[in-house]
């Protein structure tokens, strides 16, 4: 019986195959682009080279890389002879199908690999050569609809924003951001921020169904090549942002 396999996320990267294959192959270069920056971060970007099993092919004038878990999670790196400098990364993972582990609302691995998809994208396209830190909050209260997170943040209105789009909001401090709206998902954001540095900015919508009463959002910020004062300085500027926009009558927020 084969098994069936449905795709998650598919980027295209302004970069040749072998060097999108390096990020994925070396456990220095996956932390530039997965997760964030935590205890286990380490472990998991072994991962791409202790458990997954890589193949190779040629088909007509592409070339095919994969790299596949025994859960069945594929990631698959394809580019043509005639586009070198240009590689598409696929994701695809097992069929809802009597999987146990999902609720119907909200399958985390998939929220996970679309984020990090996109984080290797923004790495590679903007910053190739730097590493990267991160910063992040969890479990942020979504707040109820007169009351919403994302709007005492200051983006009122970005799901209305077309991808491309130019985003700007005025955080409770009353700075602004700014920003090109680079993906959006049912359940995810991708923002380029501009300013200082490039950075990258993905917000993970938890729903009232999975999470009630009202949902949660967690927010993850890649920044890369910042020498340790400015990282500080936005590091202020991420906490005060999430901690003045926490809906009234809520107190969760953790931070990584």
């Amino acid at each position: 019986m084969t098994l069936e396999l449905r795709e998650v996320v598919s980027v295209d990267i302004p970069a040749p195959l072998s060097t999108v294959w390096t990020y994925l192959r070396d456990p220095a270069l996956v932390r530039r682009w997965y997760g964030w920056d935590h205890d286990g971060l380490d472990a998991q970007a072994r991962a791409f080279v202790d458990t997954a099993v890589e193949a190779q092919d040629v088909v007509g004038d592409a070339s095919i890389h994969t790299l596949s878990w025994p859960h069945h999670d594929r990631l698959t790196l394809r580019s043509a002879a005639h586009e070198p400098h240009r590689t598409r990364l696929t994701v695809t993972r097992r069929s809802h199908e009597g999987m146990a582990t999902f609720d119907g609302v909200r399958d985390e691995a998939d929220e996970s690999w679309t984020a990090d998809a996109h984080q290797l994208q923004f790495a590679l396209a903007v910053h190739p050569d730097q590493e990267r830190r991160t910063l992040s909050m969890f479990g942020l209260p979504s707040g109820d609809r007169k009351d919403r997170l994302l709007d005492r943040a200051g983006l009122v209105g970005v799901r209305g924003v077309p991808v491309g789009g130019h985003v700007q909001a005025r955080r409770p401090d009353g700075t602004l951001l700014g920003g090109t709206l680079v993906y959006e998902t049912p359940l995810q954001l991708g923002l380029r921020l501009h300013g200082i540095s490039e950075m990258f900015l993905v917000l993970q919508e938890t729903p009232a169904a999975h999470t009630p009463p009202h949902g949660t959002v967690d927010a993850v910020l890649s920044t890369y090549g910042l020498d340790d004062e400015t990282f500080e300085q936005i590091r202020e500027r991420w906490t005060r942002w999430w901690a003045m926009a926490v809906p009234s009558g809520s107190s969760r927020v953790s931070s990584a």
